[in-house]
C-alpha cells in the first residue's frame, strides 16, 4: 500500500502542477462551467481515450496520459463547483485560494481511495486501462442522468461521489502508465 500511496500522490501532484500553471495562464475561467459542462468536458476526454484504444492510432499528438490528467483536473473542477454554488463566477479567485480548494478536494478523493483500497485489496492493479475508461464513461452517463433528474437520486450516490470515482480511476490509469502497463 505504501507504494500505491507514493505513486498516487506523485500522479496527483503532477495534475495539480498543471492545474495551478493553467490557473496562472487563464485565471479561473472554469468557474463559469455548470455541472453538465464539466461532465461534457470529462466525456470528451474519456471518449477520445476510448477511440484511441479502439483504433490503435491517433492523429492529434496529445498523449493519453495528458487526457487522464485532464480528467483528474476537470473532476476536481466539478467537485469545487459543487461546493461553490454562490459567488460571481466571472471573478477570478487568487491562485492561493485555488490551490487551497484543489488540496481540500484532493484530500477527500485520496481518503476515499484509501478506504476503498482497504476494502477491495487494490483490485484496480489487476484492471486494464480500457476498463478504467469504460468505468469513467459509465460514471459520466450516470451523472448526466442525475442531472436530468434535477440532481436527485432515490438510492444511488450523487454527482460528487461519481466525480470522486472518476478522478480515482484516472489516477489509477496514470499509475499503470507510469509502470509501463499501457493496457492490461
Amino acid at each position: 500500500m505504501n507504494k500505491t500511496l507514493e505513486q498516487y500522490q506523485r500522479a496527483f501532484d503532477a495534475c495539480k502542477d498543471i492545474f495551478i500553471k493553467k490557473t496562472k495562464d487563464y485565471g479561473t475561467s472554469w468557474r463559469v462551467l455548470r455541472p453538465l459542462s464539466v461532465t461534457d468536458q470529462l466525456f470528451i476526454k474519456a471518449q477520445r481515450i476510448r477511440t484511441i484504444q479502439e483504433l490503435g492510432t491517433q492523429k492529434v499528438e496529445d498523449q493519453v496520459d495528458g487526457e487522464f490528467r485532464g480528467i483528474v483536473n476537470y473532476g476536481i473542477i466539478g467537485l469545487i463547483q459543487l461546493g461553490q454554488q454562490q459567488g460571481n463566477p466571472y471573478q477570478d479567485l487568487p491562485v492561493e485560494e485555488v490551490s487551497r480548494l484543489y488540496e481540500a478536494q484532493a484530500a477527500h478523493v485520496r481518503q476515499v481511495m484509501e478506504d476503498k483500497n482497504h476494502d477491495y485489496g487494490e483490485a484496480w492493479r489487476d484492471m486494464s486501462q480500457e476498463s478504467f475508461v469504460d468505468l469513467i464513461l459509465t460514471k459520466l452517463l450516470r451523472i448526466k442522468q442525475i442531472l436530468r433528474n434535477d440532481g436527485k437520486t432515490l438510492i444511488s450516490e450523487g454527482i460528487d461521489a461519481n466525480y470522486v470515482d472518476i478522478i480515482n480511476y484516472a489516477l489509477f490509469a496514470l499509475i499503470k502508465i507510469e509502470e509501463g502497463n499501457q493496457h492490461y
